[in-house]
């Protein structure tokens, strides 16, 4: 099953930035881990700091993709374009957010992404993403 990971604005700092709310960890040895815990995945890798990138690779995956992963950042509560992309493709989105965003500050709390997700999964750190491909690797399976 090949799964799209992306991953919006600011996560290419992961490993460097707010070490105390984001963790040590860069994304991509962890997505080496990833990859070898899923060996029965096709995972794919995409981030990028801008909206429209990120709604390109929506499209572009959105239809022969059998999931896909979306940190969307800072976008999940500024993006009606986002909302409006997933609504539009046929691949199952499961939203995550490494931090609890429900936890933080209060403009972070509404997700404008959430209604047009298969799920949410927020505030377990990176294992986060683990839990979303397993999840739609589960989903193809029943």
């Amino acid at each position: 099953m090949k799964i799209q990971i992306i991953n919006g604005p600011n996560l290419n700092l992961l490993g460097i930035r707010e070490e105390d709310i984001y963790g040590s960890r860069d994304f991509e040895n962890y997505l080496e881990e990833l990859k070898r815990h899923f060996p029965q995945a096709e995972l794919h890798y995409f981030q990028s700091n801008v909206e429209g990138d990120l709604i390109n690779k929506l499209h572009e995956t959105g239809f022969s993709f059998g999931g896909i992963v979306l940190n969307a950042g800072a976008y999940t509560h500024t993006s009606i374009a986002i909302h409006d992309a997933i609504g539009a493709i046929k691949t199952p989105v499961v939203e995550v957010h490494i931090s609890n965003i429900y936890a933080r500050e209060e403009f972070r709390h509404k997700s404008l992404i959430t209604s047009k997700c298969a799920g949410l999964i927020s505030g377990f750190g990176l294992e986060g993403y683990a839990m979303a491909i397993q999840y739609l690797l589960k989903k193809k399976i029943s």
